[in-house]
């Protein structure tokens, strides 16, 4: 599957130079915290969503039960440990504890809720939907872990455009997770792409060789997304099933003149060029 980045800019060069006002966000399923080596190690996991420099981190597969040490306390731990504060948006609950999707950010909180996704007699499934303050802009974050058959994400899918049709189309809205869509062409990935654009799509799975983007972050609107990347390191590749996707997004409804011009002149080289070209200011 080739990656589909075109028009974005580079990350890390982009994060050095753009501020607050931009969200560094990223979608990672920790897979229990269980690694590629078949070990359960929240510090690991903890270790990846620090070198991922991102204020906020959608997360799937938290497994939260308050026995067995901080491993089994994953949302707590980790968010102990990164210094970011959790929401839980489970979607399994025992008496044993709680499994399912989580945020982690360092934005102010505005609202929380939680959409059932859940398909007949599957796995309970739902979307965790946070409303973030991102520098005096309001940015909703879907985060959302889809099924494993066809017919269940298409249901999925379908019940959560119909709650991104009603929402503001001024506002930036952020949906971002662990999509289990293997087929490029399959349509929940047709009509998420027909609601916001199309989302770059990266490998992300298996961690040790990816084959499959099935990690994806989707903005709208579509120019607000700046970067987006895989992010690769040794930890990471060992430290769940998957690898996690980042992005930085302008939290506006358009990105401001500098953002943009920044953006251009990182992403496209003969914009980079023309810049270097241009007579410094005296």
């Amino acid at each position: 599957m080739a990656t589909q980045t075109t028009g974005l800019a580079s990350w890390r060069n982009l994060d050095q130079v753009l501020g607050a006002d931009c969200l560094r966000i990223a979608s990672y399923n920790i897979h229990r915290c269980v690694g590629s080596d078949g070990l359960m190690d929240a510090s690991r996991v903890a270790r990846v969503i620090a070198e991922l420099n991102c204020d906020t981190v959608g997360l799937q597969e938290v497994d939260n039960r308050p026995e067995g040490g901080h491993d089994s306390m994953q949302l707590d731990f980790i968010a102990a440990v990164t210094g970011m504060t959790p929401i839980a948006g489970h979607t399994i609950i025992r008496h044993e504890g709680h499994y399912g999707n989580a945020l982690l950010t360092r934005r102010p909180i505005l609202s929380v809720q939680q959409h059932d996704l859940s398909y007949r007699s599957r796995e309970p499934r739902g979307a965790l939907d946070v409303a973030l303050d991102v520098e005096d802009e309001i940015v909703r974050v879907i985060v959302m872990h889809l099924g494993l058959m066809p017919a269940e994400r298409r249901y999925q899918v379908q019940k959560m455009l119909t709650l991104l049709r009603d929402l503001p189309v001024e506002q930036t809205v952020v949906v971002l997770g662990d999509i289990n869509e293997w087929l490029p062409l399959g349509r929940p990935l047709r009509w998420l792409h027909g609601i916001f654009g199309h989302a770059p799509a990266e490998r992300s799975f298996p961690a040790r060789l990816p084959l499959f983007a099935l990690d994806r972050v989707w903005v709208r609107p579509r120019h607000n997304l700046l970067a987006f990347e895989t992010h690769r390191s040794a930890d990471s590749r060992i430290a769940s099933d998957h690898l996690p996707v980042k992005a930085i997004i302008a939290a506006g409804p358009h990105p401001t003149p500098h953002q943009r011009a920044v953006h251009d002149v990182i992403a496209h080289p003969a914009a980079q060029r023309r810049a270097a070209e241009q007579p410094a200011e005296i």
